[in-house]
């Protein structure tokens, strides 16, 4: 089975900040599996299943806020004995320019405060993860990144989100198919143009 999760922070308040590309992203993928998310309290997460293709896909929104994303994947993952390469994290990043996307095997958190709970909770750098670039407006030390990424995309923005998730999507589809290697020579130079 193949684990894909999603990172963002759960109510209303926070369903189109640019912290939440991760969510948005697996919404779309169970949307396209026609599969749909329900509450599992013991896995602190809403989780969806189906197939894609051949293969047992479960998709997971941990609802402990980013900073604990690890509680909620550490349950999912010991429960389900998922190897960390059937393991594929989706988050935004701050330091990819709004439209790219970047799929890795492995990496460090890249100051990502829910890659860095779930890196914290697994013992384990070598964990695949999808980034979706939300852009960086400022390379000024005293930027409120917290306010940044806690806002929604503006209107000029929305139409290059869209088409950034659905790139995400398939991209995912990608990996589970065809594997990391055809997935990151396919998508890694890939961008949306403005």
């Amino acid at each position: 089975m193949k684990l894909v999760v999603g990172l963002g922070n759960p109510g209303l308040k926070y369903e189109f900040t640019r912290h939440n590309m991760g969510f948005r992203t697996v919404d779309s993928l169970a949307r396209d599996m026609g599969t749909e998310f329900k509450k599992v309290k013991s896995y602190y997460s809403l989780i969806s299943r189906g197939r894609i293709n051949d293969h047992k896909v479960m998709l997971v929104k941990p609802q402990t806020f980013m900073n604990l994303s690890g509680r909620a994947v550490n349950r999912v993952v010991s429960y389900y004995k998922i190897l960390l390469q059937d393991l594929l994290i989706v988050y935004d990043d701050l330091n990819l320019e709004l439209g790219q996307i970047r799929i890795r095997k492995k990496g460090g958190t890249g100051g990502h405060k829910g890659m860095e709970s779930i890196i914290q909770y697994l013992n384990s750098e070598d964990i695949p993860r999808l980034r979706i670039g939300i852009g960086n407006p400022s390379v000024n030390f005293n930027f409120d990144y917290v306010s940044y990424v806690l806002s929604n995309f503006n209107n000029d923005e929305k139409d290059k989100i869209k088409e950034v998730i659905q790139l995400s999507t398939e991209a995912i589809k990608t990996v589970i198919e065809d594997g990391f290697e055809k997935a990151m020579r396919k998508y890694n130079r890939k961008s949306i143009e403005p």
